[in-house]
């Protein structure tokens, strides 16, 4: 098992990673509207803790202008703008130093292209943070898994398990190399991401996230026309029967509402699950419709003593995902001696 564990999201953290929207094939007409959710979202995270903004060459002032004065923007080359998934996933050790883990980075099953620099962008980042370097060769984005940063970590099946990921590996390797990057020792498989979770094949982090050690949150959509009603409960029958690595039964709070939003390039679905976790804040996806602020009663409830806020966020989700998937925590390091 490795010396090194990747902590919890509501650990404390040194700051908050984010990058820049450009690439014009994705986002279209909504480009503009993605770019002000970004600085929204940055700007909300800035008001619990430090955000660094990664731009590609060329773009950084038009980040800096968006995003005011308390954000950080630096330029590194980029191909996209989910630091979620190709950013570094920081680990501790029992010291307290800190390294990060580079996977492999095949942009969702080659779904776009290029993302050779995304795929480089993990190492790009942890030299330019002077942070250690673990490297892997599996390919795993960050929203594929949820731990509790006592051993457990939570997937789902559809993502990982996807033949256009990690076509040489079965389920025990995966398993094997979870444990062996992120000191990770019981996996929960859950069979299912959204499915119209089509961009990432069924992200984790759309249907479930822990919350605390023993807790979990969990999307149920209450509509039972909703394409997932009965699959977020296929999902929930899993976490009911399965204990954690501690052999507790997880505690399910459960967020019943949906938010479906009409926009230009189509109607999307904003995921209040995918939210960020901050320093003394959760700063969640919302659509400006009344349900939102039921939804984020629900996940307050789940974090006591954080100050919830909520950005709008539809041209993110026309993006294909939402707060949690443009950001990536960095956990403070507390090295001993």
């Amino acid at each position: 098992m490795s010396p090194f564990r990747m902590p919890a999201e509501w650990s404390e953290h040194e700051g908050c990673l984010m990058a820049w929207p450009t690439r014009e094939d994705l986002w279209g007409t909504v480009l503009d509207e993605a770019k002000g959710e970004y600085a929204d979202v940055a700007r909300a995270i800035a008001a619990f803790e430090p955000v660094t903004m990664v731009a590609p060459p060329g773009f950084g002032d038009d980040a800096r202008a968006r995003c005011g004065e308390g954000v950080t923007v630096v330029e590194l080359p980029l191909d996209d703008s989910w630091f979620r998934d190709s950013a570094p996933l920081f680990v501790l050790d029992g010291d307290g130093r800190r390294a990060g883990v580079d996977f492999r980075f095949n942009a969702w099953g080659r779904k776009h292209h290029p993302y050779d620099a995304d795929d480089r962008v993990s190492g790009v980042l942890l030299d330019h943070l002077g942070i250690d370097r673990i490297a892997s060769d599996m390919i795993l984005e960050g929203g594929a898994i949820t731990v509790d940063g006592e051993g457990t970590l939570i997937t789902t099946e559809q993502c990982l398990l996807h033949p256009n990921r990690n076509p040489g590996m079965d389920r025990d390797g995966i398993e094997a190399e979870l444990t062996s990057r992120l000191g990770v020792t019981k996996v929960i498989w859950l069979p299912y991401g959204g499915l119209l979770d089509t961009e990432t094949d069924g992200h984790v982090d759309g249907s479930c996230a822990f919350a605390a050690p023993g807790k979990v949150v969990v999307s149920l959509p209450g509509d039972p026309a909703h394409p997932d009603h009965a699959r977020m409960r296929a999902n929930r029958a899993v976490l009911e029967a399965t204990p954690d690595a501690r052999g507790r039964r997880l505690e399910i709070v459960e967020v019943p509402q949906s938010a479906f939003v009409t926009m230009t390039g189509g109607e999307v679905e904003v995921s209040y699950l995918n939210y960020y976790v901050a320093n003394g804040g959760v700063v969640v996806p919302v659509a400006g419709l009344p349900q939102d602020e039921e939804a984020l009663a629900v996940i307050g409830s789940a974090y006591p003593g954080r100050k919830v806020v909520g950005v709008r966020s539809p041209a993110i989700a026309y993006g294909g995902g939402g707060v949690h998937c443009i950001t990536q925590q960095i956990p403070v390091a507390r090295p001993r001696g």
